[in-house]
């Protein structure tokens, strides 16, 4: 089987969409399925405004449909919406090809926050963007209901997974004082840092991550200690010397860095919302309240090794498996076979017309 992704954002970003498209495929490929990306690499990109840090794709239809049919997949899935992800549906579209789209970022949230546009215009058009979808992926069954409730059709749920061999307990310190109170992140407006900064925790307050409001913060919160961006085994020994992972956003959809904590023996600190209560829950593994101070300091009592046993259970296996059965769900085999054909034939069309040498 071979799947294709069309996605915008990819290495080098550094963010839970990236992290968790990376390891599924990894995970899918142990489970014979090929799984492919038509990424921001293959384009001329540029910064976006207010976000320096992050590039966007300039793709071309004609070489969107190339790169498609030339992959030749069994079945297509768009992971986000911007401009690779709008041709692809285009392409997919015009030439009656099935595909499945996912939702990662609750953009009506983020984009209100940066611009005086309503949320509503954007939910409108998230709607029509995945409205001829098979089915449209949703990280928790909270933010599943949600799509519904806002009209968004053939919802289904994909979970994530953590690498509970990276990120695991270990004997590392940050040589600072402790308690050491950890929030890992994009540091942006939309992610409700300020909310962690003011608090008057004892210890210390570490982030690990960039974005464009780390100067602003760095300035106004001279106690916090900023580490940057942080992969592989700097940021799990990083989260493994943390007493409490602390979660202030109220918009992410998820939250894969609240597995990657608890994997790490960390317990966790967050508000009440979506994401935290989906990923958490009633498990004594945080405690979650609109009091982040309480919580943060609640959370101190909880022992780390019940947080390693709740999150060692989530495997990106599983995730990987749920993604490959949400993608050919419902499919007629006859489909593929056409779809399949139709690629064979376009393909074959296309490298007759070229010029010989």
């Amino acid at each position: 089987m071979r799947i294709l992704i069309a996605t915008d954002a990819w290495h080098p970003q550094v963010n839970g969409v990236v992290r968790t498209l990376t390891k599924m495929a990894e995970a899918a490929a142990a489970m014979g399925v090929d799984v492919e990306f038509l990424t921001p690499q293959s384009f001329r990109t540029v910064s976006l405004p207010s976000y320096a840090d992050l590039h966007v794709a300039l793709p071309r239809p004609g070489k969107i449909a190339r790169m498609i049919e030339e992959a030749q997949p069994d079945y297509i899935h768009i992971a986000t919406e911007g401009p690779i992800g709008i041709l692809v549906r285009r392409y997919c579209q015009k030439n009656k090809v099935p595909f499945t789209t996912s939702f990662h970022t609750r953009f009506p949230e983020y984009i209100s926050a940066r611009f005086p546009i309503p949320e509503s215009w954007v939910w409108a058009a998230l709607r029509y963007f995945h409205g001829t979808s098979d089915a449209v992926m949703a990280a928790t069954p909270a933010l599943a209901d949600e799509l519904r409730g806002r009209g968004f059709r053939n919802v289904v749920l994909w979970s994530r997974g953590v690498d509970a061999e990276l990120f695991r307990p270990r004997d590392f310190d940050l040589a600072l004082p402790r308690p050491v109170f950890l929030s890992v992140g994009r540091v942006a407006v939309e992610k409700n840092l300020e909310a962690f900064l003011e608090l008057d925790l004892p210890g210390t307050k570490v982030v690990v991550g960039d974005g464009p409001a780390k100067a602003e913060l760095e300035r106004k919160y001279p106690d916090a200690v900023f580490l940057g961006t942080m992969q592989g085994e700097a940021l799990a020994e990083t989260y493994s010397a943390a007493d409490v992972f602390v979660f202030p956003s109220k918009t992410d959809t998820f939250g894969l860095v609240l597995l990657e904590a608890l994997a790490s023996g960390v317990p966790v600190a967050a508000l009440p919302v979506s994401g935290p209560l989906d990923v958490i829950g009633d498990a004594p593994v945080g405690v979650l309240s609109n009091d982040l101070r309480s919580a943060c300091l609640a959370a101190l009592d909880i022992p780390r090794g019940i947080c390693r046993d709740f999150a060692a259970s989530r495997s990106w296996g599983a995730c990987a498996q749920a993604f490959i059965d949400n993608v050919t769900r419902e499919r007629p085999p006859q489909v593929k076979r056409r779809w399949r054909r139709r690629l064979a034939r376009r393909l074959r069309l296309t490298s007759e017309s070229l010029p010989t040498t």
